[in-house]
């Protein structure tokens, strides 16, 4: 039996939330009167799913693969993060066996979105074993308040 080696990442991300700007998440474009403030698209999903794959490598987290000092990244797609993430992994031999995020956030629901997010990820880091999950926090917190959005992820990786 071949040994594989197996590990495990956790990521987590937050942006708030302001007018004037988009809101994006898992690469979709989601009608709303806010959106998510930062350097990039703010796409709170796939930041913490980057992170989550970048630590289960071994690499350096997203702020210092992608700087919000450095002009290049700024207000690009989230996307291209993604990939150029996947890509470091995939360099090193690494496949993806799944992931699993949930994303919290008091309004728009994003439910009808999450076949697309799932589908955007699954082209770019080739594995069809994407969970998003999306929940509210009750009116508790930043979240609650409707000032800000989460999102945490776990992913296996193995090779």
């Amino acid at each position: 039996m071949e040994n594989f080696n197996i590990r495990t990442g956790f990521g987590y991300d937050v942006h708030r939330l302001v007018k004037g700007r988009k809101l994006i998440l898992g690469g979709v474009g989601i009608e709303s009167e806010f959106g998510l403030d930062g350097h990039s698209d703010a796409d709170v999903l796939l930041h913490s799913l980057c992170d989550a794959l970048l630590g289960a490598a071994g690499f350096k987290d997203i702020g210092n693969q992608f700087p919000d000092t450095d002009d290049k990244y700024k207000n690009i797609s989230s996307l291209i993060l993604l990939k150029d993430s996947y890509e470091l992994l995939k360099n090193e031999g690494w496949k993806v066996g799944n992931t699993d995020s949930v994303i919290i956030l008091e309004e728009p629901k994003i439910f009808r979105h999450s076949d697309q997010m799932k589908k955007n990820i699954s082209d770019i880091i080739e594995t069809c074993n994407v969970s998003i999950k999306a929940t509210t926090s009750e009116g508790i917190g930043f979240v609650g308040t409707k000032e800000g959005c989460a999102a945490y992820s776990t992913v296996l990786i193995y090779k």
